[in-house]
């Protein structure tokens, strides 16, 4: 329809040129007393094959504007989908199409070296800031005090938000290498719980770790780094009590803590980036981003992430590691023996 008034709008000079001879004839013929039907008769005869005209040329205007529209995401190496040249107008569309192909295909590519340069230089940055981290761990590790074990700790948190920025920045990257294959879960979560070891003593709070006893296929590090962010916010947003972690169903890992719980109002939202509901904005500390990225990371891996919370008396987070899907490709397909599939 909207196509249909601008057609009409392109020809208004046209229509009113018809409606203007018409009225110019008729008052002409009424002035000297003529039938009127005189004028009439032969408006209504040319007005039919005008019609007819007008039909056919809107017909062609719109498919030509399905042709265009159909040539905006095209490339400089598609330019012989253009349509056949026909006027000289249509040669100078061809050329700027032409020239705006070639100018978009640039802009992309000096975006993807751009972030692929940011990319690599954030990797040898938070490969060269783990060096004087495990160089202040092992210094920290040769006093036991609780000022060490807070600094331990601490030094824990500097670790896993440089961890984190990483990942934020592989998620969309073409780097970002997913290795899949079947391995046991226990010993993750052990590697996983055992980074937070200072944080459970400084906050005094106890560890129910219950065996999987489980097989599960999917990437061993991405999947590491969403139960150590998981836990990271068990640990954050729980002042006394727990935190249970166990498998329940079939192969969907609960992440259960004692902590201050999540707002009803909160809970639809906690996976979107950036949001930080209530608990973060009383905090100041949360970016947002911690569970945003939990969640694209089980999308990739063809996990799905769930939530539930009583507020003051805490939250359970879920994970079902019973598929294997990723969309960069057909399928992965599940993997019934311990062969590694490198999904590349």
């Amino acid at each position: 329809m909207k196509l249909f008034f601008a057609y009409l709008k392109e020809h208004v000079r046209l229509i009113a040129a018809f409606v203007l001879a018409a009225v110019i004839f008729a008052v002409s013929f009424a002035l000297y007393e003529l039938p009127l039907s005189a004028v009439a008769y032969p408006a209504a005869l040319c007005l039919v094959p005008a019609l007819v005209f007008a039909i056919i040329d809107f017909y062609r205007v719109e498919r030509r504007h399905a042709e265009f529209l159909s040539l905006t995401e095209i490339t400089a190496a598609e330019e012989k989908l253009l349509p056949p040249v026909r006027s000289i107008d249509d040669a100078d569309y061809r050329r700027i199409i032409a020239l705006l192909a070639d100018s978009r295909e640039e802009i992309s590519r000096a975006s993807h070296r751009r972030w692929s340069d940011m990319i690599d230089y954030y990797t040898v940055w938070v490969h060269q800031i783990k060096t004087p981290i495990a160089s202040m761990r092992l210094t920290l590790q040769s006093s036991d005090s609780p000022q060490s074990r807070r600094l331990s700790s601490d030094l824990g948190r500097i670790e896993h938000y440089v961890e984190m920025a990483l990942v934020y920045l592989r998620l969309d990257s073409e780097s970002s290498d997913y290795v899949i294959r079947e391995f046991e879960l226990d010993p993750l979560i052990r590697r996983s719980v055992k980074k937070f070891a200072g944080d459970f003593i400084t906050k005094h709070l106890s560890l129910e770790l219950m065996p999987t006893e489980a097989r599960v296929i999917s990437d061993e590090k991405w999947l590491a780094f969403v139960i150590e962010q998981i836990l990271s916010n068990s640990l954050k947003y729980t002042r006394e009590g727990s935190v249970r972690i166990y498998m329940t169903g079939s192969k969907t890992l609960c992440i259960r803590d004692t902590g201050i719980g999540i707002a009803p109002e909160d809970l639809p939202r906690i996976f979107e980036k950036g949001y930080t509901g209530y608990n973060g904005r009383s905090d100041q500390k949360a970016s947002g981003l911690g569970l945003y990225l939990c969640r694209t990371i089980c999308r990739r891996l063809g996990h799905t992430i769930t939530a539930s919370s009583v507020p003051d008396h805490g939250t359970a987070i879920r994970i079902a590691l019973d598929q294997l899907f990723h969309p960069s490709r057909t399928i992965c397909a599940a993997v019934r023996s311990r062969a590694l599939i490198s999904c590349r």
